[in-house]
């Protein structure tokens, strides 16, 4: 039977792969700015009266990570408040919820692959808003599930992978950082994910429990190694490169200094997840590949158009 699904935040990365993977389950209502400001306290519960989802998904959140140092109390409203906002009327209209956390409730001290049930210990504002998101989600009750990830990207908005392909044509030197290890994860996973929990939540036998879980690809590399093999991919389909990937050189988290403490080992072990759905998460070189093939496609047919006479 088709569902009513609510998008919120979907004109972002994560929103975007929602539009495309959830509409299979039934009607969906594309949510952003400006037409929902989650920092107008109401707006929340006025648009899902308004639309009686039988599921939503939040996808929006405050990703400024440095800047929600100098502006907590906006990072709050929007990763803390809203989302407590979003559960207690999701829960009164009997709606499913889907809410993504972060890699960055942790300190990254740990000497291993961190599990749901590790305490949190976040080093930063925007990850102690996405904490109290996370655990105001998860404290109201509801039918309500939160999927922490990590390094986001897609083939749309900002991300490290359009980053390293504009600065490896641009700059003569490459440096990054080596000893924040992580997985990459796509919005692409994330949405795919999504819809098949969603899908199930309609059929007992197949149900996922709600409640929290990780939700990352398999393996996990260093931002150095993540650009390294991001160059590799693009040379490959022949993307003209100032900077090749042996010449990136790795550098210390202590020589590019940020006003935001980031965790050293993001590892999110997702054993939990795949018990939940019976099958393996792919490894995260394998969302990266399409990906970098579609930018570097757009890249070349720009590079073409602009020198055509």
């Amino acid at each position: 039977m088709p569902c009513n699904i609510l998008v919120i935040g979907a004109g972002g990365q994560v929103g975007r792969e929602l539009l495309r993977a959830l509409p299979p389950l039934g009607t969906v209502v594309a949510c952003d700015l400006p037409e929902l400001d989650l920092e107008r306290p109401g707006a929340v519960d006025d648009l899902i009266r308004r639309e009686s989802p039988d599921a939503i998904v939040n996808a929006a959140a405050y990703t400024a990570v440095d800047r929600a140092e100098s502006e907590p109390e906006r990072a709050r409203r929007i990763n803390a408040a809203a989302v407590a906002e979003i559960a207690t009327a999701a829960r009164r209209h009997d709606a499913l919820l889907v809410h993504y956390s972060t890699d960055y409730v942790f300190d990254g001290t740990k000497d291993g692959w961190y599990v749901e049930t590790d305490p949190p210990a976040p080093l930063g504002v925007y990850g102690r808003t996405k904490l109290e998101g996370e655990r105001a989600a998860l404290d109201d009750g509801g039918r309500h599930y939160v999927f922490r990830t990590s390094w986001v990207y897609a083939t749309h908005g900002a991300n490290f992978i359009r980053t390293m392909l504009r600065l490896a044509r641009e700059r003569d030197e490459l440096r990054v950082v080596d000893d924040q290890i992580g997985a990459p994860t796509g919005a692409a996973l994330l949405a795919d994910v999504t819809a098949d929990v969603i899908a199930r939540a309609r059929v007992p036998a197949t149900a996922v429990p709600p409640g929290l879980y990780h939700l990352v690809p398999r393996g996990a590399t260093s931002w150095h190694g993540f650009a390294r093999f991001v160059l590799e991919q693009a040379r490959d389909r022949g993307l003209p490169l100032k900077v090749p990937p042996e010449r990136v050189e790795p550098i210390p988290t202590s020589a590019y200094p940020t006003p935001a403490r980031r965790p050293a080992n993001s590892r999110l072990c997702t054993a939990k997840l795949r018990a939940a759905l019976g099958g393996d998460l792919p490894a995260w070189e394998d969302g990266v590949i399409p990906v970098v093939a579609a930018l570097t496609a757009e890249i070349l047919e720009s590079t073409s158009h602009q020198r055509s006479p």
